[in-house]
């Protein structure tokens, strides 16, 4: 018999070490026993591990892989012996990984499933709340997985939110990143978390008032969102009243449709919560130097909706956005191109300005990617808010805002891009772009172009009208 200890709940890696070499020297899965850390021996004592193989006597499918790395994580004491015994039999059925009718492949494929369940609703549910540490701010979130999916869930959080100082604490363990650095600590308990922040009450204005009777169901919300994860989220405690009168909500909505599908004065009131949300927002570092948080401005049923990239320092100092010189060029081009400026809605992908100071000069600099998606939350609600049936993004900063992913100007400019929500995508230069070529021919040239592009989006939102 032989005992195998591993160092961690998800030791992947140890565990992989450890079959790998009884699977090259044949060892039955019987006669295996495996534990996570250090536990008394018995009686009868076990046997050591095989030597370490000179070189590996079989491969394994990929398939099995990318599934042990997963199943690992599962809360199932049994899943070391089961992957085991999955790859014992691998060595005669290299096909295995084919039968989805196998019983043993299907069990573990449920805790596969059942692991990446959880880790989608750690990065749906995990909710931040400031808190103050000295002179500085960190986000602090409590979250309850059901399975052992921190460490291997990390990296997304790094990736989301890489300019934050945040901590998420779970009964396991904790992590804590500082903006550079990753860290591990011991678990928590729900009472080290906070239980809320002032942008909450705002947060909490703003989901009732865009909530939509007419779409509610019930029993697919409570699918996806678990009533264990509501003690998590701020809006979780309007929900029950919300379902309660969703019925007569729904009945009054149907019987004003046809005076006032969208009434204007909830949606002012909406957008006015979220601006003023906004106007606190610290999601990343740039709202300490800048003046003020630049929110968007515009009719709130526009048909159309600019994003640039960012404020620049007169839109920092003035507080509107587009008020410089690449706005004026801006505003130039759409009466060259015969799009109303008065109907659009005009915002940024980045609310504030971000600069070097260079003497008494700001220098301005390209947000990165953790800035534009932390942003992106701000520019999401908005557009769910207008619903303009045209999207416009003025640069590559814009165009990863609006599409969640990096794109070229060059292969994405000039053409319609269907999006999620329903609008038309369209993608251009930022008008900054031409203010900053020196030659004055290909300034003529590339300004004859945008304004060739904005007037191919006002005959594409006619036809559209």
């Amino acid at each position: 018999m032989h005992r195998v200890s591993l160092s961690a709940p998800d030791d992947f890696d140890g565990w992989r070490a450890a079959a790998r070499r009884l699977a090259v020297a044949g060892v039955d899965p019987a006669d295996v026993v495996w534990q996570v850390g250090d536990a008394p021996g018995d009686l009868f004592g076990h046997d050591p591990l095989p030597p370490e193989p000179e070189r590996a006597a079989f491969s394994v499918p990929r398939a099995f892989v990318d599934l042990a790395q997963t199943a690992i994580l599962h809360r199932d004491p049994e899943r070391f012996a089961l992957l085991y015994a999955l790859l014992h039999r691998l060595r005669d059925r290299p096909g295995l990984m084919e039968d989805r009718a196998d019983p043993l492949l299907r069990r573990i494929d449920a805790l596969g499933k059942a692991v990446r369940r959880d880790i989608h609703k750690m990065r749906a549910f995990v909710r931040f709340r400031e808190v103050a540490e000295g002179d500085d701010t960190r986000f602090v979130a409590w979250f309850e997985p059901e399975h052992h999916i921190v460490r291997d869930n990390a990296g997304f959080f790094v990736r989301r939110f890489a300019s934050m100082r945040w901590s998420i604490l779970t009964p396991d363990l904790s992590i804590h990143w500082d903006g550079a650095t990753l860290n591990e600590g011991p678990g928590a308990q729900r009472s080290d978390a906070p239980d809320g922040d002032p942008v909450e009450a705002l947060w909490k204005g703003y989901y009732a008032a865009i909530f939509n009777p007419a779409r509610l169901k019930t029993g697919a919300m409570l699918s996806e969102m678990p009533k264990k994860y509501w003690r998590n989220l701020p809006e979780a405690a309007l929900i029950p009243d919300l379902i309660a009168g969703a019925q007569a909500r729904e009945a009054a909505m149907i019987a004003t449709t046809s005076v006032a599908p969208r009434r204007p004065d909830d949606i002012a009131t909406a957008w006015a919560a979220l601006r003023e949300g906004a106007m606190g927002c610290t999601r990343c570092p740039l709202h300490g130097p800048a003046t003020q948080t630049i929110f968007g401005e515009g009719p709130l049923d526009a048909p159309i909706l600019f994003i640039g990239e960012q404020p620049g320092d007169q839109e920092d100092l003035a507080g509107r956005p587009f008020v410089g010189p690449a706005g004026q060029l801006f505003d130039t081009a759409l009466v060259q191109a015969g799009v109303d400026r008065s109907r659009a809605y005009v915002t940024n992908a980045v609310k504030h300005f971000k600069f070097e100071r260079q003497g008494k000069r700001r220098l301005h600099q390209s947000p990165d990617a953790g800035e534009i998606e932390a942003c992106r939350w701000w520019l999401s609600q908005e557009i769910a808010l207008v619903r303009p049936r045209l999207i416009v993004a003025l640069g590559a900063s814009a165009a990863r805002a609006m599409l969640g992913k990096a794109v070229t100007i060059g292969a994405t400019r000039g053409m319609p891009i269907p999006l999620a929500d329903g609008a038309e995508g369209w993608v251009t230069v930022h008008p900054s772009y031409l203010l900053r070529l020196p030659d004055a021919a290909r300034r003529a040239e590339e300004h004859a172009r945008f304004v060739a592009e904005l007037r191919m989006v006002g005959e594409r939102l006619t036809a559209l009208a």
